[in-house]
């Protein structure tokens, strides 16, 4: 057991900012010890580093990691009969976890070995492509689900289905029955534990309040929760329980999913707001999970409500790393949209962001789908979004590196006489076409076998009709399958498209021999630096209809159309394009040589869908932007927008409203927006000492991190971010 009791007076008293500050104090504190032990390029997780909890991984197999139901089922439950138990007094609720059973297997063994797809393997090669294959999760669970029926009714649920099914389906359900006889056992465990230290305590609120948390665990270990805060509590537990199997999922509609508690306990007199405030901040300090707030009903009415404006409160107060995501629509709540804008601008923390409705249900219909199903898709994700309950998605586990495809391609067209980007761009669809089509080939090999290598056993038990089924979600568990492929490095190839034209066939500044010399010299032979400047400062994509915007629009229209036709090539599956990178910046570049935009060797690609930095001084917001919405492939996933803003923009009442209609102007032709609100001078002093400032968070991309957990080199993308805003290289 991890406790922090005994630590005050004994008639010490308590407001509830007092323990909010003493709260987020321990999680700096925790945050720099992590940022000491390694840090990480991704969200925060709210992982507890501790030396008390050892756990060995049993491996099923001779290469020692494990597969399939069994050997996951076991070593989880492991994991909960020996996992201690993390409590800290001033908090409202537990649920603290410290490991991934997923991480703990051999790094190169995580894929069942005896489906293997070294055909497959050899295109992500040469491609550079990060297949997805293997990849947990990325899709969203249905909270509800859970609320309504309590782990014991989830258990009766499963004992109840198994008796009507046939002994093939003997394998789901005892792997799924004792992982949740086990979860049970564990949080009656931790209720038996607030309850012993209750009678150590002795300060008599923090006494009272183990004692309280002692009874409420109790009752939700496997009961139904029924107040605002055991749901809570129970939210809690459900973060920690699916993070230590496979790192979890988003948390779904927060404030609609609150609403009937608080208003019923409200009603009651058990709540108060400040009540409610404490309690949603505690939730944010439990885990850095993504949550929506407000957008439309399936009708399109607002869902906005006293839960949504009391969820910024508290995300204001306990003021850390957030993943909050504000839904722009047509009938939405103006004074809390506005309310939002006015938290990012105080805080600085990067968040909220704000996400799309219309372009992203319009997007969705698309694909086949109705309004009403899709005003149902939440934001889940660093760039997605999923009906929560309903879809099985891999969302941002693929990656297509379209600047390694270039790279490939314009190999090929210096073996061709007369070389041309005409040329060029047939040579290029011919290779992305491969690449797609692996990469969908993969998607289809994953499905298939995935449940001999990872099944789904935490996030299985919240999807509508699964356990009537009784398969796992890869195996026809799900009810609709839309499969995420994101492109990244587009505004690599646009650039590279659009300065090989101008310079070379427009200007004839120099000729495609004389380029591919210095390309493979990485431009450092003679005269390689100034071609490199020159090629560097051709019309880029971003710029506002320059020639780079031109191809990078053809690149979207060929891409999407090549992710599309993967429907009709693997029948019962939805192929939904997207530009995204995620942290994979650094790596995907890291296997691209020197390319004709004047990017060097091993260099970064650029960030998702947002143009290559540091060509432009007037910050351009506006034209960055309306060529972010041109590529936008249109389909229900997105195509974020990365802003970095100067914090002085909005210093007052006039600046939110003039940063209100800048946002509303951006989401117009736009999927997904995330902004960065950070002092130049801090984050140049944060990036030489990280230590000074333990509690600064970024966004980094669609998650926002502290900045001290992140390593050096992606620290320098943000601050390279940050810079190209003060117009600086």
């Amino acid at each position: 057991m991890i406790q922090f009791i005994n630590q005050f007076p004994a008639d010490k008293k308590f407001t509830y900012d007092e323990r909010i500050a003493l709260l987020r104090a321990r999680k700096v504190e925790q945050t720099a010890q992590k940022a000491k032990n390694g840090g990480a390029n991704e969200d925060d997780y709210g992982l507890i580093v501790q030396d008390e909890f050892d756990f060995k991984l049993e491996p099923s197999h001779p290469n020692g990691s494990i597969y399939g139901y069994r050997a996951w089922c076991s070593n989880y439950c492991r994991i909960l009969q020996t996992h201690p138990l993390y409590v800290d007094p001033l908090d409202a609720f537990v649920g603290k976890g410290f490991l991934f059973l997923e991480r703990l297997r051999p790094k190169d063994k995580k894929w069942n070995p005896d489906y293997p797809y070294d055909e497959l393997q050899a295109i992500f090669n040469k491609y550079h492509i990060i297949s997805g294959i293997d990849n947990c999760h990325h899709f969203t669970p249905d909270l509800q689900i859970g609320l309504d029926l309590g782990w014991g009714g989830i258990l009766d649920k499963l004992k109840t289905e198994r008796a009507k099914h046939d002994e093939s389906h003997y394998e789901f359900y005892d792997a799924e029955i004792e992982v949740v006889e086990n979860i049970i056992a564990f949080l009656t465990r931790c209720a038996d534990e607030l309850e012993e230290l209750s009678g150590k305590e002795n300060n008599s609120v923090l006494k009272a309040n183990l004692a309280d948390m002692a009874k409420m665990n109790r009752k939700i270990a496997a009961g139904v929760p029924e107040t605002f805060k055991e749901v809570i509590q129970w939210l809690c537990w459900f973060s920690m329980l699916s993070r230590t199997y496979n790192r979890g999922s988003a948390g779904g509609q927060l404030d609609e999913m609150l609403r009937p508690y608080y208003e019923r306990d409200v009603e009651k007199g058990i709540l108060t707001d400040e009540d409610a405030i404490f309690y949603m901040a505690c939730l944010f300090l439990q885990d850095s999970r993504y949550f929506q707030l407000g957008g439309p009903d399936a009708n399109g009415n607002d869902m906005t409500s006293k839960v949504s404006y009391l969820a910024l409160e508290a995300a204001d107060r306990i003021n850390i790393a957030c993943n909050l995501t504000i839904r722009i629509h047509d009938n939405m709540d103006m004074e809390f949209f506005k309310k939002s804008v006015a938290y990012l601008f105080k805080n600085k923390q990067g968040w909220p962001r704000y996400s799309s409705d219309n372009n992203l249900v319009e997007g969705f219909m698309r694909c086949g789908y109705s309004k009403e199903l899709a005003r149902r898709r939440v934001a889940a994700g660093c760039h997605w979004m999923c009906i929560p309950g309903m879809e099985y998605t891999m969302n941002d586990t693929v990656k297509v590196n379209l600047a390694k495809v270039f790279e490939v391609a314009f190999d090929e067209l210096m073996t061709l006489p007369s070389p041309s980007t005409e040329k060029l761009f047939d040579i290029y669809s011919k290779h992305l076409k491969v690449a797609v089509d692996a990469t969908g080939a993969g998607i289809m090999h994953h499905l298939k076998y995935q449940t001999k290598s990872q099944p789904e056993l935490i996030l299985n038990l919240f999807q509508h009709g699964l356990i009537e089924k009784g398969v796992n979600i890869t195996d026809g568990g799900a009810n609709y399958y839309n499969m995420c492929v994101d492109g990244s490095g587009i505004a690599v190839v646009a650039d590279s498209f659009a300065a090989l034209e101008q310079r070379i066939e427009q200007e004839n500044k120099l000729s495609y021999g004389e380029l591919y010399t210095h390309i493979e010299a990485n431009y450092e032979d003679k005269n390689g630096e100034y071609v490199r400047n020159l090629m560097y400062h051709s019309q880029r994509y971003g710029g506002g209809d320059t020639l780079g915007d031109k191809w990078a629009q053809k690149i979207s229209v060929l891409y999407t159309s090549l992710v599309r036709d993967l429907c009709n090539q693997h029948k019962g599956v939805n192929f939904i394009p997207g530009f995204f990178s995620w942290s994979n910046t650094i790596l995907l570049g890291s296997t691209v040589k020197a390319t004709p935009n004047g990017r060097k060797k091993g260099e970064p690609i650029n960030h998702g869908a947002n143009p290559n930095g540091g060509f432009r001084k007037d910050g351009a917001v506006t034209s960055m932007c309306n060529s972010i919405a041109a590529v936008q492939p249109m389909y229900g996933n997105t195509a974020p927008v990365q802003l970095e803003v100067d914090p002085g923009i909005a210093g007052d009442e006039e600046g939110i409203e003039k940063m209100c209609a800048m946002i509303l102007g951006i989401m117009k032709g736009n999927t997904l927006l995330n902004i960065n609100i950070i002092d130049k001078d801090k984050i140049l002093e944060a990036h030489k000492d990280p230590t000074k400032y333990p509690d600064l968070v970024v966004r980094v991309t669609g998650f926002t991190a502290y900045f001290a957990m992140l390593s050096e080199d992606f620290r320098q993308l943000v601050v390279d971010r940050i810079l190209a805003v003060n117009g600086e290289e």
